[in-house]
C-alpha cells in the first residue's frame, strides 16, 4: 500500500461563536478504525503567538473514509484557475528599509520571506511604476520642468529604482527565481496630464501613444536589469485621486488607451507582459466589465485586478462569470494601526483575502507594503499608520507581522502553477472553512480554518483514505499530500 506523506500548517485566528460552536468533539482516532497508510507533519501558529509556524508531533492517515466528524472531501479531478503566486508590494519605501539593513540581516530577512524551504516562499511581487504614496519622494521616469514636454521620451530614466528597488529585486530573484513581478503606475508624468501635476488629473489623449511607449521603456529597462515584468496595470486605483501621485482614468478611457495605444505598442515591441485592467476596489465591478466589454480592447487584456478597501470579494466571481476566459488578480490590502489584534487580523486575512480571493477565481493574492519601519514609513503623503508584512525597526530588529504568517500559510505550500481543485464545504454550523489546490508536482495543499473559540475535530477525505485532526480554537491548517 502506498504511503502518503501529509504536511499540515496551522495558524490561529479569532472570531465570535454561536451556541453550536460551543460543542466539543472527542480526540481524533489515530489508526484504530483503519490501517495507517501515511503520516502527517504539523506546524502551528497560535493567535496568542505562542506558536509561530512551529513543528508539532506527527499524526496518522488511515485507509477508512467513514467518519462522524465534520468533513471535507477533495476532488482533484475538478481543476480550476491556475495560481501565479502570493506576496506583497516591493514599494520604494519597502526596498529602502530592506536595503539599509546589513548584508547579513538583509539576506536573512529575504530568505525568511522568499525561500521555499526555510521561509515563506513568497512568489509574487507588485512594483510601483514611478512613485507612490510609499516612496521616498515624488517622481516618474520622465519628469520635465514646468511647461516642457518630452514626446520622444529622451529623458526616460529608472535611476530612482536603481538605488533600492532593483538591487533588492535582484537579491530576491537570487533566492527564489520563480518570483513574478507586476508593475502599476500611480501617475503618468505631469506633462502628459490635463492639470500638469502628479496629483489627480487625467492623461491627455494626445499623449496616449507616448505613454504606451513609456510602459514599453519601463519593461525593457527592468528586463535589462534581469527583472522580467510579468504583468502591468494601466493605472493603480483609477477612480481615486489624492495629494500624492494619483491619476483618474474612467473605464472607457482605459479601454480606449489599451486598444488605441498600449496593446498595439506591446504588440509592436514584441512585449509579452500581460495587461491587467482596473486595479481598484471590489465595489466597482462594472469598471473591468466595461473594459472587457470593449471588443477592440478585450483581446489585449489578460484579466482584471481588485483591491479590498470597499465592496465584496464576490465581485471577482461576477467578472469571472461574464468573462471566464480572463484571469482575476487580487493586488492590494493593507493592515495598520486601526486593527492591531494579531489573532483577529490573521483570521480575517486568511478567510477574506487568501481564501476569499482564490475561491472567487483569483490567480494571486498580494498585500501592500512588504516592509515598513516602526513609524509606518517612509511615507509620501499617503497612509500614516499602515503596517508592512514585516516591520524593520531603526535598530535593525525585524518583526514578522500577522500578514507574514497569513501569506506564508499559502505561499509556502501553494506553488506557482498550482490549480485550485474541488473540495466540498463543511457544514455551515461547524465553524470550519476550507480550500484545496494541486501543485505542479502533483502534491495537494488544503487550507482549513477553524473560526471558533473552541477546538474542532474534522476529517479530510481523499478517495478511500481519511485523516482526522483536532484543530485548536481560532486556527487555520494547511495540509499537503502527495
Amino acid at each position: 500500500m502506498k504511503k502518503i506523506l501529509i504536511t499540515i500548517v496551522i495558524a490561529a485566528t479569532l472570531i465570535g461563536c454561536s451556541d453550536d460552536d460551543q460543542k466539543s468533539y472527542p480526540p481524533p482516532t489515530t489508526g484504530g478504525s483503519g490501517n495507517e497508510v501515511g503520516t502527517a507533519q504539523i506546524w502551528v501558529t497560535s493567535g496568542d503567538e505562542s506558536r509561530l509556524l512551529s513543528a508539532q508531533d506527527h499524526l496518522s492517515i488511515i485507509d477508512n473514509k467513514e467518519t462522524s466528524y465534520p468533513s471535507i472531501t477533495i476532488n482533484e479531478t475538478e481543476q480550476m484557475q491556475e495560481i501565479e503566486g502570493f506576496g506583497a508590494a516591493l514599494t520604494g519605501s519597502s526596498a529602502y528599509v530592506i536595503n539599509n539593513l546589513s548584508t547579513a540581516q538583509k539576506n536573512s530577512l529575504l530568505s525568511d520571506l522568499f525561500d521555499v524551504e526555510s521561509g515563506a516562499g513568497m512568489s509574487y511581487l507588485r512594483l510601483t511604476i514611478g512613485a507612490s504614496d510609499f516612496s521616498l519622494e515624488d517622481f516618474t521616469y520622465d519628469d520635465m520642468p514646468q511647461g516642457q514636454e518630452d514626446p520622444n521620451l529622451d529623458n526616460f530614466s529608472i535611476a530612482h529604482d536603481e538605488m533600492h528597488v532593483i538591487p533588492v529585486a535582484n537579491d530576491i530573484l537570487s533566492i527564489n527565481p520563480e518570483v513574478k513581478f507586476m508593475g502599476s503606475p500611480w501617475s503618468a508624468p505631469a506633462w502628459m496630464k490635463d492639470n500638469e501635476s502628479l496629483y489627480g488629473g487625467k492623461l491627455e489623449e494626445q499623449w496616449y501613444a507616448t505613454y504606451a511607449n513609456y510602459f514599453v521603456e519601463y519593461i525593457q529597462a527592468f528586463e535589462n536589469h534581469g527583472i522580467p515584468i510579468d504583468a502591468i496595470t494601466p493605472q493603480n486605483e483609477p477612480l481615486h485621486t489624492s495629494g500624492y501621485p494619483t491619476m483618474r482614468m474612467e473605464a472607457q478611457e482605459q479601454a480606449n488607451f489599451i486598444k488605441n495605444a498600449l496593446g498595439p505598442a506591446f504588440e509592436g515591441a514584441n512585449i509579452s507582459t500581460k495587461i491587467i485592467a482596473y486595479d481598484h476596489n471590489f465595489d466597482e465591478a462594472g469598471y473591468p466589465m466595461t473594459v472587457l466589454g470593449d471588443g477592440e480592447a478585450n483581446p489585449y487584456v489578460s484579466g482584471s485586478a481588485f483591491h479590498a478597501y470597499a465592496g465584496d470579494v464576490s465581485a471577482m466571481s461576477q467578472v469571472h462569470n461574464a468573462y471566464p476566459d480572463k484571469g482575476l488578480y487580487f493586488t492590494e490590502i493593507s493592515g495598520g494601526e486601526w486593527s492591531i489584534d494579531f489573532s483577529s487580523n490573521l483570521r480575517w486575512y486568511v478567510q477574506n483575502i487568501l481564501m476569499g480571493s482564490t475561491k472567487n477565481w483569483s490567480k494571486n493574492a498580494l498585500f501592500w507594503n512588504l516592509a515598513l519601519n516602526e513609524n509606518h514609513g517612509p511615507t509620501n503623503n499617503g497612509c500614516q499608520d499602515c503596517r508592512g508584512v514585516v516591520t524593520i525597526n531603526s535598530s535593525g530588529e525585524i518583526e514578522k507581522n500577522e500578514e507574514y504568517y497569513a501569506i506564508a500559510h499559502f505561499s509556502k505550500f501553494v506553488r506557482p502553477g498550482a490549480h485550485r481543485i474541488g473540495s466540498s464545504n463543511f457544514d455551515d454550523n461547524s465553524g470550519l472553512d476550507g480550500i484545496a489546490f494541486q501543485n505542479p508536482d502533483g502534491s495537494k495543499a488544503l487550507i482549513v480554518l477553524n473560526e471558533t473559540p473552541t477546538s474542532k475535530t474534522f476529517s479530510v477525505i481523499m478517495g478511500e483514505n481519511r485523516f482526522d485532526y483536532t484543530l485548536s480554537s481560532e486556527s487555520v491548517a494547511t495540509i499537503t499530500w502527495e
